[in-house]
């Protein structure tokens, strides 16, 4: 049998190993410049949902891709667009049941399975119509450290209690001989 590719192994080999590097993927930086942070979409619009938002999140983040869309080969070609030579595909997970009739009791039965299938973000892809592009115009700002009028106006009139904290300072560890 040839080696079978697993996707459940390759989502949880791909949370761990964004965890140890220090960069899990649900953490995002108000900052503005994380590529990754825009909810993921299929090629049609349609959000994705559970396990497909961190992966995609994780892949955007590390090769810096701004576009939130993501298409299969297929789809990039039918809207005009060509995957670039050399450009590596994301694998997303596809979960659904299938109704079968149980052949001992005659009742239905949900089978569950899931899949996995390849997709092309759209910076990987020429050709596409300009929707699918994010603009870079907007450059990225330190919204923790900036003051905006606008934004403390707005959080004043709404008459909540808002507290901050500061972030920690790391601890060092000693090591006693």
């Amino acid at each position: 049998m040839a080696n079978q590719f697993d996707i459940q192994q390759h989502v949880t080999d791909s949370i761990i190993g964004a965890i140890e590097a220090g960069t899990p993927p649900w953490r995002q930086p108000w900052t503005g410049s994380k590529a990754g942070a825009a909810f993921p979409l299929r090629a049609n619009g349609e959000a994705y949902r559970g396990i497909n938002t961190l992966m995609l999140w994780m892949i955007a983040g590390r090769k810096g891709f701004a576009s939130p869309y993501w298409f299969t080969f297929k789809q990039a070609k039918d809207a005009g667009g060509m995957v670039r030579r050399g450009e590596k595909s994301a694998s997303v997970v596809y979960y659904n049941t299938l109704e079968k009739e149980d052949e001992v009791t005659g009742e239905e039965v949900k089978i569950p399975y899931i899949r996995g299938y390849r997709v092309f973000n759209a910076d990987q892809i020429d050709g596409l119509p300009e929707d699918y592009y994010r603009s870079a115009a907007v450059e990225a700002r330190d919204l923790g450290t900036e003051a905006s009028p606008e934004l403390d106006a707005f959080f004043a009139a709404t008459g909540v209690q808002i507290k901050t904290t500061e972030k920690p300072e790391p601890t060092t560890t000693q090591r006693v001989t």
